[in-house]
């Protein structure tokens, strides 16, 4: 796909006063440590100014104290410190992480995809042509994988093969997160199975459950209907549960089932997924134990969830535009495009004062006021400070929704072709694996050796509705390579260089 002519907006371009109590409640969150060191600071210099005459009379007057007197002061610091350490929220650790690695047998080149269109007798010729012209600029490679049964004429789409997909996808990846961490089933406190569009009775947490035999008291969740942002909103459920639950295991299992979900009409906008959405699963495994920290490889930061608009604007997603030539091309509508823009200003200005260095809130701040105080009305063109993101991330994993959001993106948060390789490459090598995408993206930065010890990371997905999700991690340990996983056999390759148009045809 194509960039529209209407492109992401500038997420700072229209920032509210508002938002400035984001910073207020930054700076009253953080208020005891902002008060107790400027105040420990003078205590210190004051201490540094005495002589060793003042230092030995000071030592002896406190011995002059009465027991009781001993005793109150050991009880009262040992309260204060009792009650800082049990409020501080647990840490969460993510041990390890599986993606599924599909079978080569269910590997779809173009020439495979366009024959089956063909073949199909509920398309016609110009839905055919229009699916050629979104593989063209897609961003997909020739290796990217649907389910068995989408690949027979027409497609098998029933409950029973639904379910075949999601056992081999679910239980291939939880297979492989047991295997590297060494995790016993009966081990784990909370279950999170997040799938948009396939949600069935029994659930996939059901099935889960009854596979591994977990335990019969364990805390199951099986959300769907969210969207390609499921997967941080899965982390952030985890994340909360483990607040409330010591000592505890959190199994995350994120999919989207394609079987049941192939589109077999004519509108363009619904041909877009079958042209993108490719199979794929992620299992990750969480722990508030402290203990973990030593095998873990990324602690979590910070989760940040954003909707706007519920209406049915994000689904309208595609529009068909012909230049001089009479060439048609694809693009993402400006209703998308809007309401993607929103979601992402409001997400990043929430991330922003939690993240960034204090040099470039303090430039934020300054250009805020400036802008809303001084010269408002005065200057209307003129834009405020654009703080810079990499100097908080290493890392960025950007929902690989397609081409033209991932180009938007690296646009408006200005970052480099490097800070957007694992995004793109992801999208070239699986397609669009909707909430899972974000774990291929960070098994593939593992697998080319540039995760290092203190690296901090940004997910950031996508979803219907409309979703704009942020989860932040700082690793813990650098990755070494090889790493084991879905890249392993083809790291080697890339990156690669992915042109604007394939030519198909």
């Amino acid at each position: 796909m194509t960039s529209s002519s209407e492109p992401l907006p500038e997420f700072l371009s229209s920032v509210k006063l508002k938002y400035v109590k984001l910073g207020y409640r930054y700076v009253i969150s953080k208020l005891v440590t902002l008060v107790l060191i400027p105040v420990m600071a003078a205590l210190l210099l004051e201490a540094l100014k005495l002589d060793p005459a003042e230092v030995v009379s000071l030592w002896r007057r406190a011995q002059g104290l009465s027991a009781v007197h001993t005793l109150a002061t050991v009880f009262l610091l040992v309260l204060v410190a009792t009650a800082y350490f049990m409020s501080r929220p647990r840490p969460i650790f993510l041990v390890d992480f599986a993606c599924f690695l599909p079978a080569p047998n269910c590997r779809v080149p173009f020439a495979t995809y366009l024959e089956h269109a063909r073949l199909m007798p509920f398309f016609d010729e110009k839905s055919v042509r229009f699916q050629l012209r979104i593989l063209e600029r897609s961003g997909l490679g020739e290796e990217t994988c649907l389910p068995p049964d989408n690949h027979y004429i027409p497609p098998r789409n029933s409950l029973g093969t639904a379910r075949a997909e999601a056992e081999l996808v679910i239980f291939s990846a939880l297979d492989q997160l047991i295997a590297k961490t060494g995790l016993k089933p009966k081990d784990v406190d909370i279950l999170v199975v997040n799938c948009s569009l396939f949600s069935p009775t029994p659930s996939l947490s059901a099935m889960v459950v009854n596979r591994y035999k977990l335990r019969s008291n364990i805390l199951s969740f099986n959300l769907s209907g969210m969207g390609c942002s499921a997967g941080l909103i899965s982390i952030d459920l985890a994340r909360d549960l483990l607040q409330a639950h010591p000592n505890s295991y959190a199994l995350v299992v994120s999919t989207e089932i394609i079987t049941p979900n192939y589109y077999t009409g004519n509108e363009r906008s619904m041909l877009l997924p079958n042209c993108l959405f490719r199979m794929g699963a992620a299992a990750v495994l969480l722990s508030n134990r402290r203990r973990d920290r030593g095998r873990a490889k990324y602690r979590l930061l910070h989760v940040v969830r954003t909707h706007r608009g519920a209406d049915d604007q994000a689904y309208r997603c595609v529009n068909e535009e012909e230049d001089r030539d009479g060439n048609s091309g694809i693009s993402l509508s400006k209703d998308l495009m809007a309401i993607a823009g929103e979601a992402l200003r409001t997400n990043i200005t929430t991330v922003g004062p939690l993240v960034l260095p204090v040099t470039e809130q303090l430039r934020f701040l300054a250009s805020l006021v400036r802008r809303r105080l001084i010269m408002a009305g005065a200057r209307p063109g003129w834009r405020p400070y654009i703080p810079d993101f990499t100097r908080a991330f290493e890392h960025f994993c950007i929902h690989a929704g397609g081409r033209a959001v991932i180009d938007e993106l690296q646009r408006s948060l200005r970052l480099s072709s490097e800070h957007v390789e694992a995004s793109r490459m992801a999208l070239h090598r699986f397609g669009n694996t909707s909430s899972s995408s974000l774990w291929y993206e960070l098994g593939y930065i593992e697998a080319k050796g540039r995760m290092r010890r203190g690296d901090r990371v940004w997910m950031i997905g996508f979803g219907s509705g409309f979703k704009c999700n942020s989860a932040v991690w700082r690793c813990l340990r650098s990755v070494e390579t090889p790493v084991e996983g879905p890249w392993a056999e083809c790291i080697h390759r890339y990156p690669v260089d992915i042109p604007e148009v394939v030519k198909l045809l």
